[in-house]
């Protein structure tokens, strides 16, 4: 039998020298997953970085807003892929089969979201994420223009270029340190719970 690879290239930090702050943030996301995500423990490394990404992780991700929580995620997914990091689409992808109550939905996002159920309007959202991802200096007044069609507003626009911006350095550093994802995430939201 394999041994298990390590979670990332650099120390994980044993939890009970983390400062309070920190400890108490991992506390909180274990006892609401069941498990502690790997982001956790290897950011965990870095503690100012670590406070620095989750707030502005949380500005992004937990807003209220004209784009859903499954809509975040799936920009999330769809870039990571691009971005190639594991770690991203695997556990993202959770999160989006969670939110959208649709087990096959991350992975064809992941493949190809023109291909995926999604609506119009989610599609005009990830083809402009991908813009963003992939060719910034070329999003135009038509971008946004397309966009509003689709009932988003600038602040939408502005959540959707931050969200694959911030990303796309989560992605960077995750694949930098050879960030593993946890295994729970691979089977989260693909089959009903049972009660």
């Amino acid at each position: 039998m394999m041994s298990q690879p390590p979670i990332s290239r650099f120390p994980v930090p044993d939890l009970a020298s983390l400062p309070s702050d920190i400890r108490a943030r991992i506390d909180d996301v274990q006892e609401k997953a069941g498990f502690i995500p790997n982001v956790f423990l290897t950011l965990a490394h870095r503690p100012d970085e670590f406070r620095a990404f989750f707030a502005y992780h949380d500005a992004l991700m937990l807003k209220e807003g004209n784009l859903s929580k499954g809509e975040r995620e799936m920009i999330v997914v769809a870039t990571s892929a691009v971005n190639q990091c594991l770690y991203c689409v695997v556990a993202h992808g959770a999160l989006v089969r969670i939110y959208e109550k649709q087990p096959l939905l991350a992975d064809q996002v992941a493949v190809n979201y023109l291909k995926a159920d999604l609506t119009e309007r989610q599609k005009a959202i990830l083809a402009y994420a991908l813009k963003v991802c992939e060719r910034s200096q070329d999003v135009s007044d038509e971008d946004y223009a397309t966009l509003r069609r689709h009932g988003l507003n600038d602040e939408d626009i502005w959540d959707i270029a931050a969200i694959t911006a911030f990303f796309g350095m989560s992605n960077r550093i995750a694949n930098a340190i050879s960030m593993r994802p946890n295994e729970e995430f691979f089977l989260m939201g693909r089959v009903p719970r049972t009660r």
